[in-house]
């Protein structure tokens, strides 16, 4: 307002009215120019972040070899130390091989538990095949159960007919002690009938806490096989 009389000013023709309207429309302006910005800043930086996971991301043969490890973890097994065996030279070796020739071959099987049992004398029989063992050099004596196994196993023994005894049985845990006497006993009879008699009595008898551990141990009848025909060749 004017000192004199207390009226307001005229308006400075420096300054026209309505410039100061437009004032707010710069602001947002720039406004808009910075959110630009800032969203261009972000895509950059996501950009960045894909390419260094796509460089620390392993080649996929890196990928194959890493799940083929960790397969290979899950499926060792922990009663199984891995690796090689050998005698350091300058020492006499007496070793025998798993193989079959002329060799006549037992082999006592349980027919408690067949779903397990016949599968094992499957592949007990393609083995001994496998071995140069003849079809009619070898004899199959079904028994009840494991617990039969080792007089059955005594019995072909004392024969001397056969190089070998290949026994095969399968015993799984129930409610009560009645898995612990069958398996130990069968155990301990099978090894007496091999002392007693000299011919070597193969082991090919699973002891399981369930049936569906079955299905990863059904290689234990062409072992067992193997195990037979290495110890009578090493005999003889």
């Amino acid at each position: 307002m004017s000192e004199r009389d207390g009226w307001p000013e005229s308006p400075s023709l420096e300054d026209p009215p309505g410039e100061e309207d437009e004032a707010p429309e710069a602001e947002v302006d720039d406004v808009e120019i910075d959110a630009v910005e800032v969203e261009e800043a972000e895509e950059a930086e996501a950009d960045e972040v894909d390419a260094d996971a796509a460089d620390s991301e392993p080649a996929p043969e890196v990928q194959q070899a890493e799940v083929q490890q960790e397969e290979n973890v899950e499926t060792e097994s922990p009663e199984h130390a891995a690796g090689d065996f050998f005698v350091p030279d300058g020492y006499g070796v007496l070793e025998g091989k798993p193989q079959g020739g002329r060799r006549a071959v037992g082999v006592v099987v349980s027919r408690f538990n067949g779903a397990v049992t016949g599968k094992l004398l499957e592949g007990a029989l393609t083995e001994l095949e496998s071995a140069g063992v003849a079809r009619d050099a070898i004899t199959v004596m079904p028994v009840p159960g494991a617990f039969e196994l080792p007089i059955a196993a005594m019995a072909l023994a004392k024969t001397r007919r056969y190089a070998c005894i290949v026994a095969l049985g399968c015993v799984i845990r129930g409610d009560t002690p009645h898995f612990d006497f069958v398996a130990g006993e069968a155990a301990s009879g099978l090894q007496l009938a091999a002392l007693e008699t000299g011919v070597p009595v193969a082991f090919g008898v699973l002891t399981l806490e369930g049936a569906d551990q079955a299905d990863d141990r059904l290689e234990k009848g062409a072992e067992a096989v193997r195990t037979g025909l290495e110890m009578a060749d090493v005999f003889s």
